[in-house]
């Protein structure tokens, strides 16, 4: 957890909304495949954050990876206009797919919809959203001509929790 001001200089006390939220936070209940581990935040964005990495594992045994991705908590008690409210939530996600899935044109509007479709689910309330999404397929060559093709997916996404209650967002 990151406490810092606009100047670099350390606060005293966490706020209670923002204590409450690094609660939700860590009693989240995720997925036996996801593995996560909390990162250095970003310092200039707010006066405080929180900030997850995660790696989802093809099975919980083994080393192969399905995806990543990275989840930042911002919160400023004065409020940021552009959020439109005190807490922000920025998350980048980098996922492994099929070829044929990742050629599809329509992936970037279906994987919008994953994002958004569990964040209802879990009923994690949250409005101003707004993000890219990404389609990439990969062909080697030369020396590396061996690997077989690969199409990934990315969302870069952020939105404004409604609550403190951030655990829904992180279990979405």
């Amino acid at each position: 957890m990151s406490r810092h001001g606009g100047t670099g200089q350390e606060h005293d006390a966490v706020p209670s909304s923002f204590a409450r939220a690094i609660e939700s936070i860590r009693s989240a209940q995720l997925r036996a495949e996801v593995q996560i581990e909390e990162t250095p935040a970003p310092q200039r964005l707010s006066p405080y954050a929180v900030a997850l990495q995660a790696t989802v594992m093809l099975d919980p045994t083994s080393d192969d990876e399905a995806a990543s991705g990275r989840f930042v908590l911002l919160y400023d008690p004065a409020g940021q206009e552009p959020w439109d409210g005190m807490f922000r939530i920025v998350s980048f996600a980098k996922g492994t797919v099929e070829m044929d899935i990742a050629g599809d044109p329509m992936l970037t509007e279906v994987a919008w919809s994953w994002l958004v479709e569990a964040l209802y689910d879990h009923e994690a309330h949250f409005h101003a959203e707004s993000g890219t999404v990404t389609r990439t397929s990969s062909q080697a060559f030369g020396a590396i001509g061996d690997r077989s093709p690969q199409g990934d997916v990315e969302i870069r996404a952020s939105w404004t929790p409604d609550s403190d209650d951030i655990g829904a967002h992180i279990e979405a």
